[in-house]
């Protein structure tokens, strides 16, 4: 059950089966992979399923449960989509979006982790305990073990998960891994980022490894060399191609792109050579791959028989970051802010199940909403103990009926550098405004803090930035403000601050924010562990954290508390027999 309630809508029906024509004569897959067929081209007749392996095609009726398909995009700014006016073209996410509904009032989190850990859980930062920053490469941390995860949630229904692509939910113990969280299988990257070719990663000078996972293992075997953009998709096209589509699949689709480095195959600079910015004109080499590889993904979804009961879910993870090619504009901000630009993001929802298709949604949508939505889809059941801070809104998208939702905590971090002018003065008693803070209640925003970097940033404004300062989540803005209050719907560019003109709609956003805070659990956001050098493991970045250390250690701290528990037994013994023997001296005197 949703923090604050939600009815759940009655159950998704199965839509028809299309049969359509398959292409003979040419390797389809092979096709596919280079994007050479468009989705109109294929699709397959009845009993042209192929079946999982060790499973007869066509046994048994097919699922009513819908296979669910989401695609996540890393660092795609607001306006980096052809259908928000950018000069990058993007032919399948725009025809996907216009076929479906498109959400227009969608928000994520502003950095990587965060995203990951609410589309997951469907709980805010605040009760996970991961509201400050992202999880690094060398901490002991990851999502917190007691979260029950979506795939898990779906694998008690029947679903067979499997997740390609980037991790970034921890991995310093085997349990924090993606196939202990509740998904089949895994193919991907633990980390944040790396190379796109090579899959190594140095978080610092000597601190580097490789970082490509099959399952649980390092998948060396598995490494061509392969653009990831395009290994991920010839990965999820394998497994399409060996799964049963009579029973229902999860697929989590979280690509390394658009995310630094900037890197890309040739062929994809070919549209882009008149850009002069050179981070704008790889970004684009790097979205026209990603465009293409969704394209794959959809006709893989036709050919093998799935598409017609299918939800097909975009979302890009944070705003786009600027000085790596990136833009919001005209949204403020970039990645790593409060502001729009860093947290309202490219979405939306393509699927011949829809009832309002071709639509837009203006509607309020968090990512946090993902969870009870697809967990009701798919026929499950949400426990009330979970407490989640997601909402039910697939009537919302389907439909085009109101939103449950009235209000997200964007986030409240207590340990972000704080804002020198900040006070509890300035927060009316109700709240100190030197914590970083957001929180959107119906059409009102309200800021708090160091919300990051504050200007509005047209497509190429810079150029050549050297790669230092491409993650720089604390660029500083002008001092002295601590309060923001903008009515985002009236004022979707945050140019007009309305907290002095609206001292009570301030207070009463502040009293929320300190309710939310009333329901924080501690932040996690352990020091780094020289453990976790991937020279000591093997030159791999992977789970380090040994389970006979622990052991040792409890066994070593269990021998220490036992032998001073004797030392203190055998001194009260000594003062017990003094104190007898004294008693006894007396009683004979």
């Amino acid at each position: 059950m949703a923090r604050g309630g939600c009815s759940w809508p009655q159950r998704l029906r199965k839509g028809k089966m299309l049969a359509v024509g398959v292409l003979a004569g040419l390797s389809v897959l092979s096709l596919l992979t280079y994007g050479y067929l468009s989705w109109d081209s294929l699709g397959r007749g009845p009993g042209e399923a192929p079946a999982a392996l060790g499973e007869e095609p066509g046994v048994g009726a097919p699922s009513s449960q819908p296979h669910i398909v989401f695609i996540l995009a890393d660092d795609q700014g607001f306006r980096d989509v052809g259908y928000h006016g950018s000069e990058i073209r993007t032919p399948t996410l725009d025809k996907l979006a216009a076929e479906g509904v498109k959400l227009e009032n969608y928000y994520v989190q502003p950095m990587c982790t965060p995203s990951r850990s609410q589309f997951i859980t469907g709980k805010y930062q605040i009760h996970t305990g991961l509201q400050h920053s992202i999880i690094r490469p060398t901490q002991p941390n990851c999502l917190p073990l007691d979260n029950i995860t979506l795939p898990q949630k779906l694998k008690e229904v029947g679903y067979s998960t499997h997740m390609v692509g980037k991790w970034h939910l921890g991995f310093y113990r085997r349990e924090c891994m993606p196939t202990q969280r509740g998904f089949d299988t895994f193919f991907g990257s633990l980390l944040g980022s790396g190379d796109y070719y090579t899959h190594f990663k140095c978080d610092s000078p000597g601190i580097c490894g490789y970082d490509l996972y099959e399952n649980d293992n390092a998948a060396w075997d598995h490494d061509n060399g392969i653009y990831s953009t395009q290994m991920y998709t010839q990965k999820v096209q394998q497994i399409l191609a060996s799964h049963n589509p009579r029973k229902p699949i999860f697929l989590y689709i979280a690509y390394q792109a658009v995310h630094s480095p900037l890197q890309a195959p040739g062929k994809y600079f070919e549209h882009y050579r008149s850009i002069n910015n050179i981070n704008r004109r790889r970004y684009a080499a790097m979205l026209a791959c990603l465009d293409e590889a969704i394209n794959n993904v959809t006709l893989a979804l036709k050919k093998y028989g799935y598409y017609d009961n299918s939800i097909i879910i975009y979302s890009s993870d944070n705003g786009g970051q600027p000085m790596a090619g990136g833009s919001n504009w005209p949204l403020r901000g970039s990645k790593g802010t409060y502001w729009e630009g860093g947290i309202r993001a490219v979405g939306f929802v393509h699927s011949p199940l829809l009832k309002n298709k071709g639509s837009v949604c203006k509607e309020l949508v968090h990512i946090t909403d993902w969870f009870p939505t697809l967990i009701t889809l798919a026929e499950g059941q949400i426990d009330e103990d979970i407490q989640l801070d997601g909402y039910d809104i697939w009537e919302t998208i389907s439909e085009g009926r109101r939103s449950p939702r009235v209000d997200i905590l964007h986030n409240i971090d207590p340990i972000y550098t704080k804002a020198k002018n900040g006070s509890w003065a300035a927060g009316y008693g109700i709240w100190n405004t030197a914590i970083q803070s957001a929180i959107r209640v119906n059409h009102w925003k309200l800021l708090t803090g160091n919300p990051g970097y504050s200007d509005w940033v047209p497509p190429q404004a810079f150029s050549n930035v050297g790669p230092n300062r491409w993650h720089n989540e604390r660029v500083s803005w002008s001092a002295g403000k601590t309060v923001w209050l903008f009515n985002i719907t009236a004022d979707p560019y945050e140019r007009v601050d309305l907290s002095a003109k609206y001292p009570d709609v301030v207070k009463q956003l502040l009293r929320r924010l300190s309710q939310f805070n009333k329901t924080a659990v501690p932040v996690r956001y352990p020091p780094k562990d020289p453990r976790s050098n991937p020279k000591l493991n093997g030159g791999v970045w992977g789970p380090w954290f040994k389970e006979d250390e622990k052991k040792k250690k409890s066994d070593k701290s269990k021998g220490a508390n036992k032998q001073k528990k004797n030392k203190n037994k055998k001194k009260a013994n000594r003062k017990k027999g003094q104190s007898l023997h004294c008693r006894s001296r007396l009683a004979g005197g």
